[in-house]
């Protein structure tokens, strides 16, 4: 196998190749859950609380699984977690379409849907891209989270559409063939490694051997390596853990509720389904632009002023319900989505390649429950009060301690990236 093929580097054809995969879970998965939102409540008479309560449990089960995913990951990479999960997704949209009763849409949404979600579509992704690039990581990682957002833009306002024209059983079966038709072919390009085709990660040629005065050859330095137990020793483990638990909250708590909260405040469901589609192209684009800067930048700091200005973003739906208003929200909530890349980069950062997989898996044990626990509340709260401000009002502040968590970890990282840079 030639070490480059017409001059690219194979890391960025798995890098597509993961971007390809995300871009399909994003629009009918991710973003598509807040499409069927409504049309599924009204359907099955459910409330919000009832229905975010599934959302809720999903994010659950793939904090559960983080480790497990974590280990097979590591044991067997990320190819056969991708296949199984785009198997998975095909046949239980296609199982979901069918559903009658509030049961048998948790048993399938659970039992089926959501089951190789996280491994599949969050996970294995961002595995492969840390596994593939070092001085690169930042960029090609916030890469393939700018194509989340890319489904939101292309997918989900098509899914929309189809919901609107022939209803969500409809839009429910189509994602179904299309995680089949298109999930299949994508995961059987994946390849582990770098190693595994006898190349280096980011492209690199083979350093040439280093001599001593005396002639001697010098051994090479090993890249930096973080085993599961001295990372779960550390600071910079916790202080990631609790940073993104508690962005993770506050973020799916708007995400989920997103096209209730626009209806809420006047917009119709069409024009919600399209402010969907604008902020997930901002996402997309924030993402892409910061990330393109974030391999030279201080990374917990970039992050931490992100979600400050995202705490004051939630002002604005509080003071006023003009479209103008809704829309300059969705621009400032739109940048949460950069934090995303931007952590998992500061992640591989610190611990490194060999056992980021498990690590990731541990931490999304714990950090993941924030997803699961912020829906429900949004839905409680609405429920109970007929309104979202006391949520938002409660968001300014949990963004700020977010944004602080992250700010905590700048001494970590600065350690780690000085050790980086002395082995290059």
């Amino acid at each position: 196998m030639p070490k480059k093929l017409t001059g690219l580097f194979y890391g960025w054809r798995m890098m597509a190749a993961a971007c390809a995969l995300r871009v399909l879970g994003a629009g009918l998965h991710s973003f598509g859950f807040t499409v069927f939102f409504l049309p599924l409540s009204q359907d099955l008479n459910l409330n919000r609380t009832a229905t975010s309560l599934a959302f809720s449990l999903a994010r659950a089960e793939g904090a559960i699984e983080g480790p497990i995913v974590g280990h097979l990951l590591n044991r067997h990479g990320p190819k056969p977690i991708m296949l199984a999960a785009v198997v998975l997704m095909g046949v239980g949209y296609l199982l979901f379409s069918q559903v009658n009763s509030y049961t048998t849409f948790l048993i399938v949404y659970l039992g089926v849907i959501s089951l190789a979600h996280a491994g599949g579509f969050m996970h294995a992704p961002m595995v492969l891209i840390n596994t593939w690039f070092i001085r690169h990581r930042a960029r090609a990682i916030t890469i393939s989270s700018a194509a989340f957002g890319l489904g939101g833009v292309l997918v989900a306002p098509l899914l929309s559409l189809i919901v609107q024209a022939w209803g969500w059983r409809w839009g429910a079966a189509i994602a179904g063939f299309l995680f089949l038709a298109i999930g299949i072919p994508l995961s059987l390009t994946v390849r582990r490694s770098p190693e595994s085709m006898g190349l280096l990660p980011d492209g690199d040629e083979p350093a040439r051997p280093m001599r001593g005065k005396d002639g001697v050859e010098l051994p090479v330095k090993a890249e930096v390596e973080v085993t599961v137990a001295e990372a779960l020793r550390s600071f910079a483990f916790w202080g990631s853990v609790l940073a993104a638990g508690i962005r993770n909250g506050s973020y799916h708590a708007i995400g989920v509720h997103f096209i209730p909260l626009m209806v809420w405040k006047g917009l119709s469901e069409p024009q919600a389904a399209l402010l969907l589609s604008v902020y997930a192209f901002l996402g997309m684009s924030f993402t892409l632009v910061l990330g393109w800067f974030a391999d030279k930048a201080n990374k917990p700091r970039m992050t931490a002023m992100i979600l400050f200005a995202a705490a004051g973003a939630m002002f604005l739906p509080i003071i006023g319900d003009s479209f103008a208003t809704l829309c300059l929200f969705t621009v400032f909530f739109a940048a949460v989505e950069t934090t995303f890349p931007l952590g998992w980069a500061v992640v591989g950062d610190l611990f490194g390649r060999k056992h980021y997989a498990q690590i990731r898996g541990y931490m999304t044990l714990f950090y993941t429950w924030g997803g699961v626990i912020g829906p429900v509340v949004a839905g409680a709260i609405f429920d109970r009060w007929e309104t979202y401000e006391p949520l938002l009002w409660s968001l300014v502040v949990v963004y700020i301690v977010a944004g602080l968590f992250f700010a905590s970890l700048n001494r970590s990282w600065q350690k780690a990236t000085g050790r980086i840079r002395a082995l290059k």
